[in-house]
């Protein structure tokens, strides 16, 4: 069969499963699981999966794995989906919402956990067809707990060639596909910083060794290792929005707290300020009297880098699809990083954007939603980058 009948079977086979695809993802809004507790998640995708005709193995805790082997030898592509939820609650009023009180499905891993089950039933359609090894990964706790992490902890890419992974994109218009080449997306570090002195009344200040005035210093400081320490050309930011303290007007703590997160491109830049960070909180609290306590969180997120190769074979294949513009590097994080760090793979957007029927809100925002209509470009992604083997013609 020739590339562009094939091409043209998935991707209207996609269309095809439009409806499909919808009405699992509702289900999966409709019922949403923060990391590591999706077990009705967990289990709707094996029956899911089963139904279709796959194998299953659970994964990574609650995730699930589907592999298929074709009849000739090639290359192993792997698709991940994540398929966690977010400790929002909903504000949309649609027939969907979540019926989970304080979840929700405001990140949109309900329509990539939907694509990739569609994706899955072209793929088993056809799997006559199929070259080489497909995995179907459908991940954890991508949301800050570093459920990718432990995809790879696990050895589920070690005989991966490509994988691909692929999110909607809130700030895109509906429909539209892009990627690039080299960094995406950013590390994510966070931590928590509390400095521990002498409390007392607010009108004796010279009784007291005051962490908050020390926390004070340690934010301005913080800011200064971005504005004098690093090249202004580099992409870096630093925040720390949370600083918490006295719980009256006229008492100085004894404990005060501060949070925050920083986030680049380049992991030099990421150990420096991690280093610069130690230095900065030992020093101030050591000048005023004070005890300090740095806490990161684990697992911090790396940098989304794409493989330059990953990227061009899949801008060739999706081609019959749409065109695949260059995207903007953006400083959101995503574990799908520690994918990229154990093989060749790129990570692609979906736009979903859509003004006129009000689809706005960012991700996630508890008004966060998706335009269903083109999820079934997703699953036609999916698919063709999973049939990658049967290319080569164009490659």
């Amino acid at each position: 069969m020739s590339t562009e009948k094939l091409q043209n079977i998935i991707i209207n086979k996609a269309k095809e499963l439009s409806s499909y695809i919808i009405e699992k993802r509702r289900h999966l809004h409709m019922n949403p699981e923060t990391a590591f507790e999706e077990y009705e998640t967990q289990v709707f995708i094996e029956k899911e999966l089963q139904k279709i005709g796959y194998e299953t193995k659970k994964i990574a805790k609650t995730g699930v794995l589907a592999i298929l082997e074709g009849k000739e030898l090639g290359l192993t592509i792997g698709l991940r989906a994540d398929i966690d939820a977010l400790n929002v609650q909903e504000e949309n009023e649609v027939e969907y919402k979540s019926r989970n009180k304080g979840k929700m499905h405001a990140c949109g891993h309900d329509a990539h956990t939907a694509m990739l089950l569609g994706a899955a039933k072209i793929i088993y359609e056809h799997k006559d067809k199929l070259v080489g090894k497909i995995k179907l990964i459908f991940q954890p706790a991508e949301e800050g707990d570093g459920g990718g992490k432990l995809v790879t902890e696990e050895g589920i890419l070690d005989d991966v060639d490509y994988v691909y992974g692929l999110h909607v994109w809130g700030d895109n218009d509906a429909g539209t596909i892009e990627t690039r080449v080299g960094p995406f997306l950013a590390s994510s570090d966070s931590f928590i910083i509390t400095i521990t002195g002498k409390g007392g009344h607010a009108a004796s200040p010279h009784e007291t060794f005051d962490p908050t005035s020390v926390l004070v210093d340690i934010y301005n400081a913080l800011q200064k290792i971005i504005s004098r320490e690093i090249d202004p050309l580099e992409h870096v930011v630093l925040s720390s929005p949370r600083l918490s303290g006295s719980d009256a007007h006229n008492i100085i703590p004894a404990r005060a707290v501060l949070e925050g997160t920083f986030r680049t491109f380049n992991e030099e830049i990421r150990e420096f300020i991690l280093k610069r960070l130690k230095e900065v909180t030992e020093g101030y609290s050591k000048a005023w009297r004070c005890e300090a306590e740095i806490k990161l969180h684990d697992p911090a997120y790396p940098p989304v880098v794409n493989n330059e190769e990953a990227v061009e074979l899949a801008k060739k294949v999706l081609s019959a699809l749409d065109t695949v513009s260059e995207a903007k590097m953006t400083m959101g994080g995503e574990d799908f990083a520690y994918y990229l760090k154990k093989t060749k793979g790129a990570f692609i957007t979906l736009g979903t954007r859509n003004e006129e029927k009000g689809i706005t809100a960012p991700h996630h925002h508890p008004k966060f939603d998706v335009d269903e209509s083109v999820l079934w470009k997703g699953t036609a992604i999916y698919a063709l980058l999973g049939f990658l083997n049967c290319f080569k013609d164009i490659l």
